[in-house]
């Protein structure tokens, strides 16, 4: 499963309503290689749904992920942070080993 934190969950309504996006639109993650720890994060409004993709809903937000990247996110929980140190969405991957400073990277 992949869990959205309520400030994620603010921020995912605010985009679809200021990008008007539809309604039966879903947060697409995956994971691709590359970055400085070697694997980053993908993140995307997407509509349609593939054979392999896992299906998760929490606090209203839909969640798709393809079954490779799955592998890598279970457990994960989806954040938003706003502020001086820094804004914008971040994952909490407990299989993560290590994790670049910016935060888009990570290897396990």
């Amino acid at each position: 499963m992949i869990n959205v934190s309520d400030s994620a969950k603010d921020q995912v309504f605010k985009l679809k309503a200021d990008q008007e996006v539809t309604q039966d639109a879903f947060i697409r993650v995956g994971v691709k290689g590359g970055g400085c720890s070697g694997l980053t994060y993908l993140m995307d409004f997407d509509t349609e749904l593939k054979d392999d993709d896992k299906v998760f809903e929490d606090k209203g937000v839909k969640i798709v992920v393809d079954k490779k990247s799955f592998l890598y996110l279970i457990g994960t929980e989806l954040d938003f942070a706003g502020g001086l140190n820094g804004k914008g969405f971040s994952f909490i991957n407990p299989n993560a080993n290590r994790t670049c400073g910016c935060g888009e990277s990570f290897s396990i």
